[in-house]
């Protein structure tokens, strides 16, 4: 994306801090969208509300025929049937309202996107030239809304469990629209007129990717349950490498479907995006980075070296709600970090 700014209306400081203020709050409303999905799909909440209705369900059922209503829905639903039959209305709603309030976040986030672009754009803080990138970020986290939708209805027809591709399609979607409006903001709010890329910066880049496909991968252990398997570290049970990595056909099913081969691979890339992180920072040292990126450098060890412990710790422990919710924070923490490092060593200023 590019980050040059006008000279017009839109290229004023005044303009640019609006505009990076309203980014950055969506940026921390995507956040707490990441970390709610988590704690509702950590709780089983996930599939309780069997309806969408866009405009309607911004209120709760407020009556008893309304909560008895959205009830008889989910006993229709095969969590229902296959795991919570023994369920009564006051459990279903224990397990309604963090669902709810996932969603509800979500259309805040929406209308929270919406109307500063609009605002912005008669403003003409945003110009013609520009407004393709908010569309864009409008349209990816509109597309992330739809994905969430289908990843739930997955879990609605036949089994009481979402589609792993459609969870790690939905949280690749959110850190897409997280990372193109933080990248953004910071653009706006750190504009660099001339300067280079620095020599670290392709390493930077792969960096970056490295602990993205590592989230990314986490998100099909989430997906198939497969940290509740091999609660070992460093071994899995008595095996360095366990039998059954290649049990599907055809092969590459394993990669996504087997909680054996899942769960190794997350492993495998885990522990190696660790030692890159360290490698990373011990040859970065003296490489000339700028004051701001020196500590973000510094940074992304603290944050991986505690990545690393809640990973084990969520492991060891099989998954209690807490670690595993955290544990996921701070994996878009690494992200943000190494983000905002990128970001410094795009220009430098000679």
């Amino acid at each position: 994306m590019r980050d040059t700014i006008d000279n017009s209306a839109a290229g004023s400081k005044a303009a640019q801090q609006a505009i990076a203020r309203w980014l950055l709050v969506c940026c921390a409303l995507v956040f707490a969208m990441v970390v709610l999905g988590g704690v509702t799909r950590l709780t089983g909440s996930g599939l309780s509300i069997a309806e969408w209705r866009l405009i309607m369900d911004i209120l709760p059922p407020m009556t008893d025929a309304e909560w008895q209503r959205v009830f008889e829905v989910y006993q229709q639903t095969p969590e229902f049937i296959k795991v919570n039959s023994d369920m009564d209305l006051q459990g279903f709603k224990g397990i309604f309202w963090l669902e709810y309030l996932h969603r509800l976040l979500g259309r805040l986030l929406g209308m929270a996107f919406l109307l500063p672009m609009l605002y912005f754009v008669a403003r003409k803080f945003i110009t013609a030239k520009q407004l393709p990138w908010y569309l864009l970020m409008l349209a990816l986290g509109g597309a992330q809304g739809l994905i969430g939708k289908v990843m739930v209805e997955s879990g609605q027809v036949d089994t009481p469990h979402v589609s792993p591709y459609r969870l790690a399609a939905h949280l690749a979607a959110a850190f897409a629209v997280y990372a193109m409006m933080y990248w953004r903001a910071l653009s706006l709010l750190r504009p660099v007129a001339g300067g280079s890329r620095h020599r670290w910066y392709g390493r930077t880049v792969a960096l970056t990717v490295l602990i993205g496909v590592t989230i990314l991968s986490g998100a099909f252990v989430a997906g198939l349950k497969a940290g509740l398997i091999y609660n070992t570290f460093p071994m899995m049970g008595v095996y360095w490498i366990p039998p059954g990595l290649m049990a599907l056909e055809p092969g590459w099913r394993n990669i996504f479907e087997n909680m054996t081969t899942v769960q190794f691979d997350h492993r495998l890339l885990a522990i190696s995006t660790f030692a890159m992180v360290l490698f990373y920072w011990w040859r970065a040292r003296n490489a000339g980075f700028p004051a701001r990126a020196a500590k973000a450098r510094n940074a992304l060890l603290h944050t991986a070296v505690l990545q690393v412990g809640l990973g084990i710790a969520t492991l060891l422990l099989q998954v209690p709600t807490a670690l595993a919710v955290i544990h996921q924070a701070v994996a878009m923490l690494l992200f943000t970090v190494a983000l905002f490092m990128l970001h410094d060593l795009r220009k430098v200023p000679m």
